[in-house]
């Protein structure tokens, strides 16, 4: 091990390679360039390798150079986490804990969740952040959020997922349309209708679940919109720009003038996960674990 090198030369390391621009990242250090420069080389030699390709007009990492910047975010990424977790401890506080959640969590789980982890562990604090589910796991795999909530078919080498709760399709129509005096429905009848779904960015698994919907009854949707927020579906079906298609859940906590039509025949069903990194080692996280383990999902649905 180098004991020369300080957390100093790291710090100085990581803001240049975010830069790669000697003036720039001086400035952002508030230390002179030739000064940088120093420090840069005295890492070098500390290393014993070329950690910088530099010209008058360019500057970019070697391959050690990359290898080192990664492994530099991640050490202040946990550093960062040592400072929040001491703050809390020093308020009394077990742990700080970032939430991510997509919006049918709000319908569902997360509130008895949160009900439950504020009457058996009332010093952590949380942080709820609503993401989409690939922003979610990214910041999941970076241990930039501790838990997410998310809809996904296979979960990323990495991380662990504990399915919650699994659920059919809604239809969403307008109060007007005419599908709705059908007894036995049949989704085909939509083949010329504008629907409007979830953005394939939102989830990709998710919106290849919904797809196979329409292949199994042979047509292509016409999709005009696709959103990440619920309530902008249901307002536009509201409005007789289209029809939808989202989980069943959705009808829930939400002062909509559409109807739902559920779709619990098909096949198809959807899952809601509690996504977290097992190399996260935020102390809160078992507590989330242990209660989630405790109480059944049906019985979290049941009291939401």
């Amino acid at each position: 091990m180098n004991y020369q090198t300080e957390l100093r030369h790291l710090l100085y390391f990581k803001v240049l390679a975010e830069e790669l621009h000697f003036r720039k990242a001086a400035e952002r250090l508030f230390i002179a360039q030739p000064g940088l420069s120093r420090q840069i080389k005295q890492l070098e030699e500390n290393y014993r390798v070329t950690l910088l390709e530099r010209n008058k007009r360019h500057v970019s990492l070697t391959e050690a150079g990359n290898y080192l910047f990664e492994e530099v975010k991640e050490l202040f990424r946990h550093l960062d986490q040592i400072e929040t977790q001491l703050q809390s401890l020093a308020n009394g506080r077990i742990s700080t804990l970032k939430l991510g959640f997509i919006g049918s969590a709000v319908q569902t789980i997360l509130p008895q969740l949160l009900i439950n982890l504020k009457q058996k562990q009332p010093d952590i604090e949380l942080s709820l952040h609503e993401l989409a589910n690939e922003t979610q796991l990214d910041l999941i795999q970076k241990k930039e959020l501790d838990f997410g909530f998310v809809r996904l078919s296979d979960t990323p080498i990495g991380l662990h997922s504990l399915p919650i709760y699994t659920e059919h399709f809604s239809l969403v129509l307008p109060k007007n349309h005419p599908l709705l005096m059908q007894k036995k429905p049949n989704l085909y009848a939509l083949k010329n209708e504008s629907f409007i779904l979830f953005s394939k960015n939102y989830s990709h698994s998710y919106y290849d679940l919904v797809m196979s919907i329409f292949r199994d009854h042979q047509f292509t949707p016409k999709v005009t919109l696709r959103t990440v927020n619920a309530l902008t579906i249901f307002n536009m079906v509201a409005q007789g720009l289209g029809v939808a298609i989202v989980p069943a859940s959705l009808k829930n906590g939400y002062q909509v003038d559409v109807c739902f039509l559920e779709l619990d025949s098909l096949p198809q069903r959807t899952t809601l996960s509690l996504v977290w990194n097992a190399e996260n080692r935020n102390p809160g996280i078992p507590f989330v674990l242990d209660i989630i383990a405790s109480q059944s999902p049906e019985a979290i649905i049941a009291e939401t």
